[in-house]
């Protein structure tokens, strides 16, 4: 079925060229939809293809109609759903969360502390990493302003790596020495590290810095030494490196989001990205390394659980991925069984009144509800009911254990 929906993919890429930033030739657009056509032509269909289906004496209904109305454009069709199913909203988590993935302000002001703070608490939200890392004596800052706070065991500061500085030779070693210094001015970690580090960042002589550039080697041996995890995100969804298409189910949010388009033509594919990061990994086994976004594979957990099985070394969170962990409830709540040792609770954007829909999502089964932004899914969730075990884990258990300097106040002993 694949197959031969990538046919019909790319077959509507070309009738539709107004809705389509060419990333491709059209030579090499026909050329992979013949390919793609041939294998489909063996291929089975699993779902209703054409107007008429093989062996009918009539059209689908409604296959020669158009509609009567103007049609909406895609964010103003929010049909009610007349389905009728229990609801079981989370406000609160069940149990106390430590969020490894927020962005604060480093070093963050007093009054904005406690505003934070009173937006913790109702949600159970009990200690934030601050992942906006930050370096040399703005970190010092920061974590002096941490510490003078009368809530000084709600928040943890990371550092950073400077990749503003010329990237040649013996620039790994002069970040090692910051991380170093970094660290013993009270960082607990290194992050976010964020994704223009594979696409954007360049060496001296103008060539694209790749993940597993070995002068990069001494900043991760330095972070195992000092059991420092490092918190990294690589890339972006898959479907912002592929055509901009009515194929594209991210259509709209790289319609809104200029920035989150890498056409080939200016970009190292996906898979490039993907293959230098894991090689990064396998290359460094004795440095901790936390991939955002579960890897942006949240929609592909088969290649997720692979990568765990091969690299012992390699955590990762749930930030701005729960609605693919909610079209897919069976496959994810295994897979948060069998690899519950290995994921940590991160949301990414501090948006207090989102935090719910993740409680909802692992801690009920409830079927069919509302995702919380329009451009990252234009479907429902469903919950993943995950056991209390689990729970305790993905919340603050893991967490604890990947870096023992957190505060312990506030969780069970």
């Amino acid at each position: 079925m694949e197959k031969q929906n990538s046919a019909y993919r790319l077959a509507a890429t070309l009738k539709s060229k107004e809705y389509t930033i060419p990333f491709m030739t059209t030579r090499r657009v026909l050329a992979a939809a013949a390919l793609v056509g041939a294998a489909a032509i063996a291929t089975i269909a699993q779902a209703p293809q054409g107007p008429q289906s093989q062996g009918a004496l009539q059209q689908r209904p409604g296959a020669d109609r158009t509609p009567e109305f103007p049609v909406p454009n895609i964010r103003e069709y929010k049909p009610h759903s007349t389905l009728v199913v229990p609801q079981h909203p989370v406000p609160r988590a069940k149990f106390p969360v430590i969020d490894i993935h927020s962005h604060q302000p480093a070093p963050i002001p007093e009054q904005q502390f406690e505003t934070l703070v009173k937006s913790m608490d109702p949600l159970n939200l009990q200690l934030l990493v601050n992942a906006s890392g930050v370096s040399g004596e703005r970190l010092v800052q920061s974590i002096a302003a941490l510490k003078a706070s009368k809530y000084k065991d709600r928040m943890v500061q990371f550092a950073t790596i400077n990749w503003g500085q010329t990237i040649a030779p013996g620039f790994g070693e002069r970040a090692a020495k910051q991380l170093e210094a970094d660290a013993k001015a009270g960082a607990l970690g290194v992050g976010e590290i964020m994704k223009n580090f594979g696409l954007r960042v360049k060496k001296s002589d103008g060539s694209r810095l790749k993940l597993d550039d070995p002068e990069l080697d001494p900043i991760w041996q330095t972070a195992a030494r000092l059991n420092i995890p490092i918190f990294i995100h690589t890339a972006d969804p898959q479907e912002f490196f592929q055509p901009i298409n009515l194929a594209n189910e991210r259509w709209l949010e790289l319609a809104l989001y200029p920035d989150r388009r890498y056409p080939s033509s200016q970009f190292p594919t996906w898979e490039e990205l993907n293959g230098e990061r894991d090689r990064l990994f396998k290359r460094n086994p004795k440095t901790t390394f936390i991939t955002a976004h579960m890897g942006w594979h949240a929609n592909d957990l088969a290649r997720l659980g692979k990568m765990f099985d091969e690299m012992p070394n390699l955590y990762t969170e749930v930030g701005a991925i729960l609605y693919d962990l909610g079209r897919q409830p069976r496959a994810a709540h295994d897979f948060f069984i069998k690899y519950q040792d290995r994921i940590l609770f991160g949301k990414d954007s501090y948006q207090p009144d989102e935090f719910p829909y993740y409680w909802r999502v692992f801690e009920t089964n409830d079927e069919y509800f509302d995702y919380y932004r329009d451009y990252h899914a234009f479907w429902k969730l469903y919950g993943l009911g995950l056991p209390d075990q689990v729970l305790r884990k993905l919340y603050y258990q893991n967490a604890l254990k990947l870096f023992p300097g957190l505060p312990r106040a506030g969780f069970p002993q």
